[in-house]
This record gives C-alpha cells, structure tokens and sequence, in this order.
C-alpha cells in the first residue's frame, strides 16, 4: 500500500512545485535532502558498529549467561510455553537486551532468529504461537533504558541535550510493555 502511496505523494508535490514556480526549491531539498541522509548514515554507523560489536562479545561469553538469568522469572511468567534454558529463550533474552540497551539494529536479526527458532517448535506452522505473539508485542514496545540509537541521531543533527530525550522514553516505553503484555495475557486466556 504504501508503495502506491508515497509515488502519488511525491507526483503530486512535483505537479504543484511546477504548477506554483517553487522547482528549484524541489531540486535543492532533493539534493540536501540526500546529503543529509548519507551524512545520517555515517554518523549512525559508528554507534551501530561499537553496540553491534558488544552485543557479539557478550553473546560469546558468560555476560549473556548472567543476564538470561536474571530475567528468568520474568520470562517464565511472559513466556510461560518456552522451556527454560532453551535456544529461544537465550534468543529472547539477547533481543530483550539489545532493544534495553536502545540497539535496534542488533536485535532486529536476534529477534528473527528467535522467531525462526520458535516456528521450528511451533506444532502448527500455519498459526503463530502464543509465544510469538508476545515476542512481536514486546518487539514492537522495545523497552529501552538507553536509547542510543535515538541519542546518536540527536547528537548528529547538534541537539544541545541529546540524552534528555531518556526519561520520556522510559516512560513511553515501559507503558507500551506493560499494557502491550496485559492485554496479549488477557487475549490469549480468552482465546483459549
């Protein structure tokens, strides 16, 4: 849908830069605008490579270990169908701290393995798992102590204060998991 969207956005703003004399307004912002997104890139990209990196040391090490274990009770009662000290659940607790730490970029592939992982497991391939749902749900929360992505990018475009975005993100993102995990509890026990 949004394939067809976005085209008729972008003809209809050229017909009206054409039609209202502001073209070379267009070309200019086309062309900042591309700069600017290289230039975004870049700067993102040593954040992404130092997180990346730890998130792969700490998943070859007993860090990872420690850290599964501290959120097993919590695991236990969010995912109650994943057997404890499984692949999934060391998968899950790896993508739960990754999007803790504000890493998106390095839970996204962690997040597929562990859904990969639970399809597996799944006894029926054509439904997703109570499980996987509630994976996505906490996906889509990402609760985040540390949102060093969001921080990066505020710190390219020169904020004065990148780091005061934290509080409201916890908020936000504490409320999302908290109401996104009640109501998926409350949907799966009257689906049952």
């Amino acid at each position: 849908m949004l394939n067809i969207i976005w085209p008729i956005f972008i003809i209809i703003s050229f017909i009206y830069a054409l039609l209202s004399g502001n073209i070379d307004n267009v070309n200019n912002s086309i062309f900042q605008s591309t700069s600017d997104a290289v230039k975004l890139s870049v700067d993102l990209l040593g954040t992404v490579c130092l997180w990346s990196g730890i998130m792969e040391i700490a998943s070859n090490t007993k860090v990872i270990v420690h850290l599964t274990d501290t959120l097993k009770p919590i695991l236990r009662k969010v995912f109650p169908e994943v057997k404890p000290d499984s692949q999934v659940q060391k998968e899950i607790s790896m993508n739960i701290i990754a999007n803790i730490l504000g890493l998106g970029n390095a839970a996204t592939p962690i997040g597929l393995k562990a859904m990969d992982t639970m399809q597996k497991e799944n006894k029926d391939k054509d439904k997703l798992s109570n499980s996987m749902i509630m994976f996505i749900i906490l996906n889509t929360a990402s609760l985040q102590l540390i949102p060093t992505t969001v921080i990066a990018i505020r710190n390219s475009l020169n904020s004065s204060n990148p780091t005061q975005i934290i509080f409201p993100v916890w908020v936000a993102t504490i409320i999302a998991a908290i109401t996104g995990v009640t109501v998926t509890k409350i949907l799966i026990k009257l689906n049952k």
